[in-house]
């Protein structure tokens, strides 16, 4: 995974919870763009008018927690973010995330020094990630080659076609 992912902040507090990530009302939609379309809606009413293509979710600790919505991480991926990072994810929500191919970065530091509307860059291959806003830059841990390859693919299910001969 060689390219970088750039795009604006979109900050946001603790315990960020799949609740507000995608309300429950919404979870029987089964498409990305039309769950996107409702990403962070109980959060952010207007987020979905802000977000650009490649824009990037900044959080607090704990992005994800509560009830294990795979449809959580779709919705933010089908709302035009290309990441997310952040102080820590619910673990479960972590899994999920990469496993519908959401590149995620635990990076305390650089969480604390982005501000909302910065212009924000990742690197997936080394973890690096740059406010260009401010000429920052700060070292997330870096993805793992298979889960880099898993996110290229675009999630587990992907991936594991292409692993199987195109099945």
């Amino acid at each position: 995974m060689e390219q970088k992912l750039r795009g604006h902040a979109h900050k946001y507090g603790k315990n960020v919870d799949t609740d507000v990530i995608i309300p429950g009302k919404y979870c029987n939609l089964i498409d990305p763009v039309e769950l996107g379309k409702h990403a962070l809606e109980g959060l952010d009413p207007q987020f979905t008018a802000k977000v650009k293509a490649g824009d990037i979710i900044v959080a607090d600790t704990n992005f994800g927690c509560g009830s294990s919505r795979e449809v959580a991480p779709i919705a933010i991926k089908g709302s035009g973010a290309s990441a997310v990072v952040a102080k820590s994810f619910a673990r479960i929500f972590y899994r999920n995330a990469l496993n519908i191919g959401l590149p995620i970065f635990e990076c305390p530091e650089a969480v604390d020094a982005i501000e909302n509307g910065d212009e924000i860059e990742v690197e997936p291959a080394t973890g690096v990630v740059r406010n260009v806003t401010k000429g920052t830059i700060f070292e997330a841990a870096a993805l793992p080659p298979f889960m880099q390859a898993l996110i290229e693919a675009g999630g587990l299910v992907p991936y594991v076609e292409r692993r199987l001969g195109g099945m």
